[in-house]
Formats: C-alpha cells, sequence, structure tokens
C-alpha cells in the first residue's frame, strides 16, 4: 500500500519520477501468493503510476501518436491469441494467468509512453536503469561467495551460476541485455561515474551466468552499439570492456577450480545435471508434439509445463526453453502468429527509414531499445524470457520510452 500511494503521488507530481519509481521496482518481486497467481511490486507500483496519470487528462491522448497505436494493436492481438487458447486448455487458471501477463506488458508499456511523453525527462530515468542495473549485478556477485540456486556439474565439481535477483541465469542474462544496451547506448552521448559503475558489475555478472546464449546476445548488442558509435564507441564503452575482462578472470579461476576448460561451456553438449528442469532436446520434442496433437489453438497459454508428463517428459516442471515453440506448443499457429506479428510491430516501428542515420543522431533510447530487441528475439530461440515480469516488464519499459522519444520526434 505504501509503495503504490507513493507511486501514484509522485506520477502524479512528476511523471518522470513515477516512471524511475517503476524502473527500480522492476527486478524486485517481493511476490505474495493470492487467486491463483501473484502480488509484486512492479505490479504494485504499476497501478500506482497508472492511477497518477489520471491527473493528466490529455495523457491518453497521446496513444494516437505513432508508433504508439501499432505496438498497442500488436499487444492486443497477442493478448486476443492468448485468450483463445482458453478453449482447448485443460488447465484455464494457468492460461488465463497467461493472458493477463500479456495485459501487464500492455499497462507497462502505456505507463511507460505516457510518463515520457508528458515529461521527457532523462536524468532520472537514465539513473534509476543504472542503479537497478547496480543492484541486480552485485546480488548476483554476491552468490560467487554466498552460494547459487544453480550451478554447472562438471565432472566432481559443481560451479556455480549466479542469479541475483532474477530467478535464474538465463533470465539474468537477459536482464543484463536490456540494462546493458540502454545504459551503454547513453554512455555512447552522456557517460557518468554510475554509468560507467553500471557497465562493469552487469556485464562481469553477465559473463559469469555461463550463459551461451546470453553471451550471444551480449555480443549482439556490442555489435550494435559499436555500428552506432563508431569509432567513439570503444572508448565510451571502455567500463563495459573491463567488465568483461573481469568476468573471463573469474570464468578462468572457475576453470582452474574444476580441473578442466568444460566450465567455460564451449561445447553444445548440456550440463550431465540439469536441476530437475529437464534439458532442450525433450523439452522441444515435447513442444513439437504438443502442437502436433493440436495445431490450431495448441495446449492452451501456460499448459506446457503442467502437461509434460503425458508427453514422455516426467518429473519435470518448466517452459519449453523457446519462446517460438512454446508459443506453438501452447497457442498453435494462432498465437505463433501473434508472436511473429509483435516483433514485427517492434521492429517496424524502431527501424524505419535511414536506420544508421537515426541510431547515431536520434534518442538513445530508440538505439538501446532496438539493440534489446534484436538480442531477445535470437535469444528467446532458446530460451522462453517473456515469461518472467522481471524481464518482459524491463524490456516494455524501454519499449514505451523508445516509442514515446519516436512520437516526439
Amino acid at each position: 500500500m505504501a509503495a503504490f500511494v507513493a507511486a501514484a503521488l509522485l506520477t502524479s507530481r512528476r511523471p518522470a519520477y513515477g516512471l524511475a519509481a517503476l524502473i527500480l521496482a522492476t527486478p524486485f518481486a517481493f511476490a505474495h501468493e493470492i487467486l491463483g497467481t501473484t502480488i509484486t511490486l512492479q505490479k504494485t507500483v504499476l497501478l500506482g503510476v497508472l492511477v497518477g496519470l489520471l491527473a493528466f487528462p490529455g495523457a491518453a491522448k497521446t496513444l494516437r501518436d505513432r508508433p504508439a497505436p501499432l505496438l498497442l494493436g500488436a499487444l492486443g492481438l497477442y493478448v486476443v491469441a492468448s485468450a483463445l487458447t482458453l478453449f482447448d486448455a485443460v488447465h484455464r487458471g494457468a492460461a488465463i494467468r497467461e493472458t493477463l501477463k500479456v495485459v501487464e506488458y500492455a499497462g507497462v508499456f502505456i505507463a511507460a509512453y505516457c510518463c515520457y511523453r508528458l515529461d521527457p525527462e532523462d536524468a532520472p530515468l537514465v539513473g534509476s536503469v543504472a542503479l537497478a542495473a547496480i543492484a541486480v549485478a552485485w546480488s548476483a556477485l554476491a552468490q560467487e561467495v554466498i552460494g547459487a540456486p544453480s550451478g554447472l556439474y562438471i565432472g566432481p565439481a559443481i560451479v556455480p551460476r549466479i542469479a541475483g535477483l532474477l530467478e535464474g541465469p538465463n533470465q539474468l542474462s537477459a536482464y543484463a541485455e536490456i540494462a546493458i544496451a540502454t545504459i551503454g547506448a547513453w554512455s555512447l552521448v552522456r557517460r557518468t561515474s554510475l554509468i560507467d559503475t553500471a557497465l562493469v558489475s552487469i556485464v562481469c555478472a553477465d559473463v559469469l551466468t555461463f550463459s551461451r546464449a546470453g553471451l550471444f546476445g551480449l555480443a549482439i548488442v556490442v555489435a550494435m552499439l559499436a555500428i552506432a558509435g563508431g569509432k567513439a564507441a570503444w572508448h565510451a564503452l571502455r567500463y563495459g570492456l573491463i567488465g568483461a575482462i573481469a568476468g573471463v578472470v573469474g570464468s578462468a579461476w572457475w576453470a582452474i577450480y574444476a580441473h578442466t576448460p568444460g566450465v567455460l561451456r564451449v561445447s553444445l553438449e548440456p550440463s550431465l545435471y540439469a536441476g530437475g528442469v529437464g534439458n532442450r532436446a525433450e523439452l522441444w520434442r515435447a513442444a513439437w508434439r504438443m502442437w502436433l496433437d493440436r495445431p490450431l489453438l495448441g495446449v492452451g497459454a501456460g499448459n506446457f509445463e503442467l502437461m509434460l508428463p503425458e508427453y514422455g517428459v516426467a518429473g519435470v516442471r518448466t517452459h519449453a526453453n523457446s519462446w517460438y515453440l512454446q508459443s506453438l506448443a501452447e497457442g498453435g499457429v494462432v498465437l505463433l502468429g501473434a508472436t511473429i506479428a509483435l516483433l514485427a510491430a517492434i521492429f517496424a516501428s524502431l527501424s524505419g527509414k535511414n536506420l544508421i542515420a537515426r541510431l547515431r543522431t536520434g534518442s538513445p533510447w530508440i538505439l538501446g531499445a532496438l539493440a534489446a530487441s534484436v538480442a531477445l528475439a535470437l535469444h528467446q530461440v532458446v530460451d522462453y524470457l517473456v515469461f518472467y515480469p522481471k524481464v518482459g516488464g524491463a524490456w516494455w519499459l524501454l519499449l514505451g520510452i523508445a516509442a514515446a522519444a519516436l512520437s516526439r520526434a
């Protein structure tokens, strides 16, 4: 209640402050179970920001300006596609939960978009992104000492895979992609000691997740920042390089500890112990079989993990480790089509004509959003990350700010 009231009051006074509070709240959960879902700090602050925006009667009118209608339309299509899976879902409560999660992301986008359109003050937002990244990174790096929630079993050795405030190492790597894309884009135009600290910390933590897809996403983000920044990029992003070197040194220490370079995961072979969440080969086969059984509307949103025993994967309850296969299994061709349409709307909104010139001269929010979106779209070929509100919420916050920056321009 205190968080809700504070967010509402901050937003009604200065929308930028309410948006900054939402950015800071996103990595923290403090979740409480109720009626098959959770009350979290992120949801509470989001509701407070939306209530605070009611103090500005003209805020809703800004949603008519491009590219907001395209993105909201794609989100609406995704909500409808998810809701349609209720007809075939065995576990309808899970389908309702996942449908409402997309509604929540739409609320996050609307809040971010309207706040930035009303109050385009960059400093508190950039500072909040950097502070959130530092909190996430330091909470993860502390697990190198106090213990991590998961690990790699390399021969007789167990090497920790850090996650910090996030649900797991792959989720941390996805959050890091969003944070690095954002603060890296701002580092190209406005470096501060806070941004430098955030870059060192979050890049180091990202490397130590030992997420191969996450490192691939990081490489994509760095490549796009380098293209946009030109020769100045290497100087602006040098603290990110320091963080990467620190992460590699930490990885080398664990390789020495395990007496094998296998900890570096240069092989495509999975770990011998999957932590009770199966491996991609069996999960992907199950997803494919679910789609073959129900090709139009799938088994129901949120039903994949609950239906696994019926498809030969016993003792495992997790998602498909692929956004696209998850969509195909849970919502058939309808939900997969909505997923592709959503990504197409995002890239159509952020790219446009003269892309390189726009990225170099436009708002850093646009560059950050495009770099993060490309990385996440490819990363989620082998991971399902928007399932987690800390990742999905951070992404849609960035997209909302970037869309507002485009609209203002």
